[in-house]
């Protein structure tokens, strides 16, 4: 009767669990819904604060607040929140309307709260030291090996994963693979096979002949994850699809559709466990979002490309020089615009191709010239490009405190992505929980999803 008992709690908590992501979503989207005018903007073609007449209190703050501290601020959400809400708090009494500000900095210890599946899947691995999360066979040396020639903070992301991945004892599916770094690293760590999907032949030569090196049992498949096909209750994999039930599938900052790709892929599968890192809500094929879950397809929202970049709109590793280049560019952009407005007489905004950081080392006139040519834009001879530039750090100023307002929201609207896609699994039969599988600074796109299939 006790283990009957104690099933029935595990189901209840189970239950319960999952019921709290379904009631994060609605209230992330309630909110995302009631703010729309504050970050569902675009700061580049706006003239004066978009929504000033609405919230003078927010403006009369944002104006008053330094250059200097913008970045600061910009980069810790907590700290944003805390400088903006008691003014948008102010505004929001005066108009009678009730926000769950609460909401701004909503954590995902929050959101997983009571929902952990690691003991499940396997032994949990814990964030201490990768010698302990990993096999005793993997010495310094052969880490070393493992991590040349991969950027310091992306191998830190990569080492981070594979410790907070349960140990489901399965073969594990790598999904946009690269080289497979997190795939060689779990093959030998879990001593598991590891079948690795890369679309780019050259990637996938490059890996295979490293997992043959050290002699890992990991095997490359190059092919398009957008060419597979669904396929449901196979046990199998194969090179057409690689999915199947007995299996790990896992991705670490899969960009846009390529994870949600591999979502639905596994869900028709039946693959037992999954594990992701969403990146670059933004990179989909579509011009607007398309919601996952039943949730997100009924939510009134309407997501846009440009709406998918807020998420990402946060610089935490930007050294100053690299921050004084970015103001820069942005002055010099806005500068240029002010002035193809006149040149042509359309009051539009013109976008620009990238640019290389050794054209910020000139002149703003050349630039300018370039930017001229790039659109087939006729300047005036006696152009006052001094002007124009002046403008163009004016308008930076107000695009600056457009997107540090919008900035409140880009937790709530990636927590509202995040959920979409844990809605989708729940809805396919999965028991999900949410994990930070490494520190912010390392990379703000620190979210993991994990998931078990659910027997019955």
């Amino acid at each position: 009767m006790a283990i009957k008992r104690d099933n029935h709690k595990h189901a209840r908590d189970i239950s319960d669990s999952q019921d709290r992501l379904k009631a994060h979503f609605i209230q992330l989207d309630k909110l995302l819904e009631q703010s729309r005018a504050l970050w569902q903007v675009r700061a580049f073609e706006a003239k004066t604060l978009p929504w000033q007449a609405q919230f003078p209190t927010l403006a009369t703050t944002l104006w008053a607040l330094d250059d200097a501290v913008l970045d600061a601020l910009d980069a810790e959400q907590s700290a944003l929140v805390d400088a903006l809400s008691p003014a948008l708090t102010q505004d929001l009494a005066a108009l009678g309307y009730e926000w769950d500000l609460s909401l701004l900095t909503l954590s995902i210890a929050e959101l997983s709260l009571g929902s952990d599946i690691a003991s499940d899947i396997g032994p949990d691995i814990g964030s201490d030291d990768i010698e302990t999360a990993t096999s005793p066979s993997i010495d310094l040396t052969e880490m070393a090996h493992f991590s040349a020639h991969i950027k310091g903070r992306k191998w830190e992301q990569i080492t981070a994963f594979v410790q907070h991945l349960p140990d489901a004892g399965l073969p594990v599916l790598e999904w946009c693979a690269g080289k497979g770094h997190l795939g060689r690293l779990i093959a030998k760590a879990r001593g598991v096979d590891v079948l690795s999907l890369e679309w780019q032949a050259m990637l996938c030569e490059e890996g295979q002949a490293f997992a043959d090196k050290w002699q890992l049992s990991q095997r490359f498949i190059c092919a398009d994850a957008f060419a597979i096909e669904d396929k449901a209750d196979e046990n199998t994999a194969d090179q057409t699809n690689p999915f199947c039930a007995q299996q790990q599938a896992v991705a670490l900052h899969a960009c846009g559709d390529l994870h949600v790709r591999l979502l639905q892929l596994a869900a028709a599968a039946g693959t037992q466990a999954l594990a992701i890192s969403p990146c670059c809500y933004h990179l989909i094929q579509a011009n607007q979002y398309q919601g996952l879950s039943t949730l997100a397809q009924q939510s009134s929202l309407t997501l846009t490309r440009h709406d998918l970049q807020l998420p990402l709109q946060q610089s935490v590793i930007a050294n100053p020089k690299q921050q004084a280049l970015r103001h820069q560019e942005i002055a010099w952009r806005l500068g240029f615009d002010a002035l193809q407005r006149s040149s042509r007489g359309i009051d539009a905004y013109l976008p620009l191709p990238a640019i290389k950081q050794s054209q910020l080392s000139g002149e703003f006139a050349e630039f300018c010239h370039w930017a001229a040519a790039q659109k087939a834009v006729t300047l005036d001879a006696d152009c006052d490009f001094d002007v124009w530039l002046e403008i163009g750090k004016q308008r930076q100023r107000l695009t600056r405190r457009i997107d540090l307002a919008a900035h409140l929201f880009r937790r709530a609207l990636e927590l509202w992505l995040i959920l979409d896609r844990c809605c989708f699994l729940q809805e396919s039969g999965y028991r999900v929980t949410l994990r930070e599988f490494c520190a912010n600074s390392v990379t703000p796109r620190n979210a993991l999803i994990l998931a078990q299939k659910l027997s019955g």
